[in-house]
């Protein structure tokens, strides 16, 4: 059994462990191995390159097993997924406003304790740049990570489990891919975050995925969380035990929309992608 063979029979492990690898070997590449192993901080200004570095890992390898797999077949479906826009409002209405709503919710309700939650755009004195740096940042992030993860990724694994299931499993592989960020195992609230609140998170991803067949959708839904937790709506001067206590109340939110979800996550496997 050649190579070409291994990797049609085995997809997804070999998508997952060429994203991982990849994303690790940039990341090496920009900040060098002492700030992967955590002996030396990394600069800021190399903070653009280690992002660009991390999206090289599921954009690269989506592309690369959608062409090794499927061949012009498969990059004819993936971009008719892409352009798949005629979904109804209601479910552009869920991907934009989920995130961005319980994360202000939680973070009013809990200023009310303290000035400490105010989310950030309320008050920075610069509105116009960080909205301008959220949104760009986002739609970047979303549209490279999502060429990966439900680009290739979502739709093979929908085909052995249900929605839920297979929310729970790419969730806790998309959380551990943000581990490989540099000091993240180290700082407890960046590792709840990838732990708790993204597999949250993914399973709704993955509902409004299967219920559009939208690349396109899964791609700004994935932007607005990138746009809103962590740059508009961040609180400036949040940190430790604050931010920890944000994440926990908003990752209670969120997995109550999971549970409130209920039947509509239970959906067997089905061959939603045809190929």
């Amino acid at each position: 059994m050649d190579i070409k063979d291994f990797v049609k029979r085995h997809p997804l492990l070999i998508f997952f462990v060429l994203a991982f690898a990849l994303s690790l070997i940039s990341l090496l590449f920009v900040v060098g191995p002492s700030v992967i192993l955590g002996t030396t901080e990394p600069a800021e200004e190399l903070l653009l390159f280690m992002i660009l570095a991390m999206l090289v890992g599921p954009s690269v390898a989506g592309i690369l097993l959608t062409g090794l797999v499927y061949g012009m077949t498969g990059f004819r479906e993936l971009l008719s997924r892409l352009i798949r826009w005629r979904v109804g409002a209601r479910w552009y209405a869920v991907a934009l406003l989920t995130s961005p709503i319980l994360a202000t919710a939680t973070l009013f309700a809990l200023s009310l304790t303290s000035p400490v939650f105010l989310p950030g755009i309320v008050t920075t004195d610069d509105k116009a740049s960080l909205l301008l740096f959220g949104i760009v940042g986002g739609l970047m992030v979303g549209f490279l990570e999502e060429l990966g993860w439900t680009g290739f990724a979502v739709p093979r694994l929908r085909l052995r489990y249900g929605v839920l299931a297979t929310g729970l499993i790419m969730g806790v592989l998309w959380g551990a891919w943000h581990l490989l960020i540099p000091g993240y195992l180290t700082i407890f609230p960046a590792f709840f975050w990838s732990v708790v609140i993204l597999p949250a998170y993914r399973v709704l991803m993955v509902w409004v995925y299967d219920r559009t067949g939208s690349l396109l959708v899964a791609m700004l839904m994935h932007a607005s969380l990138s746009a809103s937790v962590p740059l508009i709506l961040m609180p400036l001067a949040i940190s430790g035990v604050p931010l920890l206590t944000w994440y926990l109340v908003l990752a209670a939110a969120l997995w109550g929309v999971v549970v409130a979800t209920g039947k509509q996550l239970v959906r067997a496997p089905r061959d939603i992608e045809k190929i």
